[in-house]
């Protein structure tokens, strides 16, 4: 039973707010974890603000300070790859970033699902975890996975998102993407 090289799990959890996704994304990669394993989908701004990110990090013209989630993000988050906005259907602008992107931007256009909720099922859920999942990000919390190679990884993730305070922590086969 050597699993060492299936890398095929990813550890999910959902994150309260903004400030513990970040959190726990800096958690994971302070813990080794690679930044090209990491992801995370949130809504952008809280007041149906979209703010695309380019990398810039100027305000945009008329930009409340609460509508600058998205380069709040993008500068907390830099690091982190190939982030960017994303329009949902049926739940709007969300940012993500890392290998989840991948699977929600191809779900979000070719799922009968739809959305985020295909994107899930896509990535190991169940359509029911993959609603209530769905349902925490509407209420504005963000979801946070990152790819683990083995059990000690495991381990180590689920660590860092209990010391964070996330909640619905789970482990996921995945599919590899590439």
């Amino acid at each position: 039973m050597n699993h060492e090289h299936s890398h095929d799990q990813a550890v999910f959890c959902i994150a309260d707010n903004r400030l513990e996704a970040i959190a726990i994304a800096e958690g994971l990669r302070a813990a080794g974890f690679r930044e090209s394993e990491i992801s995370f989908v949130m809504a952008d701004g809280d007041d149906g603000a979209e703010i695309v990110m380019e990398g810039n990090t100027k305000m945009p013209e008329g930009a409340t300070t609460g509508a600058g989630s998205g380069l709040l993000l993008g500068g907390a988050l830099g690091w982190a790859v190939g982030i960017g906005a994303l329009a949902i259907p049926g739940l709007g602008p969300f940012i993500a970033a890392g290998p989840i992107m991948a699977a929600l931007g191809g779900a979000a256009i070719g799922s009968a699902a739809g959305g985020l909720t295909g994107g899930l099922i896509g990535l190991g859920f169940s359509e029911y975890e993959a609603k209530e999942y769905e349902g925490h990000l509407k209420e504005g919390r963000a979801l946070i996975s990152v790819r683990v190679e083995n059990s000690e990884e495991v381990e180590r993730a689920k660590e860092i998102y209990n010391q964070a305070g996330a909640e619905h922590i789970s482990v996921k086969g995945v599919a590899s993407v590439n």
